[in-house]
């Protein structure tokens, strides 16, 4: 049996997860970031959700779609998040 405090990791996976499954359409990693910020009181950044997200996009469960740019042709634009449809 595992001592001390769970990792933190497997927290936040576990609200991301569950902020994606809330939502009804795609969501962008500022969005989760502003909703978890908001709904646990605690201050999460920016790059700390990409980062789970990333790892989550790698163990398929949930999918990145990426947007075109809304002004320039051929450019990136947003990516946005939803849960990985079985």
């Amino acid at each position: 049996m595992r001592r001390g405090r769970p990792a933190a990791r497997n927290e936040v996976k576990a609200l991301v997860l569950d902020v994606l499954g809330k939502s009804e359409v795609p969501i962008t990693a500022a969005s989760i970031q502003h909703t978890l910020s908001k709904e646990s009181k605690q201050k999460f950044s920016w790059n700390t959700i990409q980062k789970y997200l990333d790892e989550l996009v790698k163990t398929n469960k949930i999918s990145a779609i990426n947007l075109p740019h809304s002004k320039l042709e051929n450019k990136p634009g947003l990516t946005v998040y939803t849960l990985k449809k079985e």
